[in-house]
């Protein structure tokens, strides 16, 4: 093994396991706008796909949302908001990160401008040496062409690279190319630093 890929939400990142969201709790109390009409509009209409593709722009949909929904607020302010909010780093997860003898790259299905602030702003530009990020790419997981990227950019075959994922399907599609896998999962989690070479 001579790479890690680590998954961001749900690995990395805390959140979006299922269930309501900590960023959706306060959303309303915040904005003074409804949290389940901004998630039906952004998740339930389908277009959201074409987002994390990067064939649109986050903006360009939040502007559409503030426009029709009559929401006080500028789409980067409510941009801004969501990835603040949306921040929750998985504080024992980077820690192995931290402690990983191996290099590790961020493989995320996520547009732009939350890989810009994961990156940026979460600080993982200090722990990683890249971010493959769904909408610069122009491809999600599970289809090959992303882990495809991950290996070109690296020149390691794919058996020398481990995908730490907590979607089964990222997990399948990636074995199925020859990549070592982690499913994480919280019954899982406590058994990937021994994967890695941690000495806890």
């Amino acid at each position: 093994m001579k790479l890690v890929a680590w998954d961001f939400d749900g690995v990395l990142n805390k959140g979006h396991q299922g269930g309501f969201d900590d960023w959706q709790r306060s959303f309303e109390a915040d904005l003074g706008v409804s949290a389940a009409v901004f998630t039906d509009f952004i998740f339930g209409s389908g277009q959201f796909n074409a987002v994390l593709t990067g064939a649109r722009d986050l903006l360009d949909l939040l502007a559409d949302y503030t426009t029709s929904h009559a929401v006080p607020h500028a789409p980067e302010v409510v941009m801004d908001y969501w990835l603040r909010k949306d921040a929750n780093a998985d504080d024992e997860v980077v820690a192995w990160v931290d402690a990983c003898p191996l290099p590790g790259v961020i493989a995320t299905n996520n547009e732009r401008h939350r890989a810009a602030y994961m990156w940026d702003k979460m600080g993982f530009s200090q722990r990683m040496q890249h971010i493959f990020a769904s909408g610069p790419l122009g491809v999600k997981k599970p289809d090959g062409a992303f882990f495809a990227a991950i290996e070109v950019w690296s020149g390691f075959d794919p058996a020398e690279i481990l995908l730490v994922d907590d979607a089964e399907k990222n997990i399948q599609a990636a074995s199925a190319r020859g990549w070592q896998t982690f499913h994480f999962t919280d019954a899982t989690r406590q058994g990937l630093p021994a994967v890695l070479g941690i000495v806890l």
